[in-house]
């Protein structure tokens, strides 16, 4: 049965991303999907910042940021051996993910979560929470702290073995934020 055809990972780099990556990459294996990594460019959030300093090589910057976390996505399917595409966005980062999920009829979004509470969500904000409230495209949830500390890209048996139990237990793929 399979289930998902297209699954958007977005992703950002920081620490943690390539368990998120290598979890979607496992997802669209025992789907048979094809895999779309996605890194938004969020330039809006230098707009403050003095023209000088503001645009004097941090568009390089954030190419290379950029690229590097697309790259993790490769990676893992590489290791999967799954059809894989990265795409750059810019503009903010909920509001293109969506975007690009619903205009490119994904069928999941297999995001990374930090695991704030209290305070810390409040003031930091969640992509991933306005993300899963906004879509329509299901949206899978994966917590990147305190995770496997093995190397999610070599040993991504137990992601497997965590998507089958999943599909056999029947859960819905739509995931709160955050909780």
């Amino acid at each position: 049965m399979e289930m998902y055809d297209r699954i958007i990972v977005p992703i950002d780099g920081s620490d943690g991303s390539d368990r998120v990556a290598a979890h979607a990459a496992a997802l669209a294996s025992v789907h048979g999907a094809e895999l779309h990594g996605v890194y938004v460019v969020n330039a809006g959030s230098f707009a403050g910042l003095p023209m000088e300093s503001s645009w004097e090589g941090l568009d390089d910057l954030l190419r290379e940021d950029a690229e590097a976390a697309v790259e993790l996505v490769e990676r893992a399917a590489s290791v999967r051996d799954i059809p894989v595409e990265t795409h750059i966005l810019e503009g903010t980062p909920s509001r293109e993910i969506v975007e690009f999920a619903e205009r490119g009829e994904c069928d999941l979004i297999v995001m990374g979560t930090h695991g704030r509470g209290g305070i810390d969500r409040l003031l930091l904000g969640s992509v991933a929470e306005k993300v899963v409230r906004a879509s329509s495209v299901p949206v899978l949830t994966v917590r990147i702290e305190g995770g496997q500390e093995s190397d999610p890209l070599i040993d991504v048996t137990s992601a497997e073995s965590e998507a089958g139990a999943s599909a056999d237990s029947g859960t819905d793929a739509a995931a709160t934020a955050d909780e």
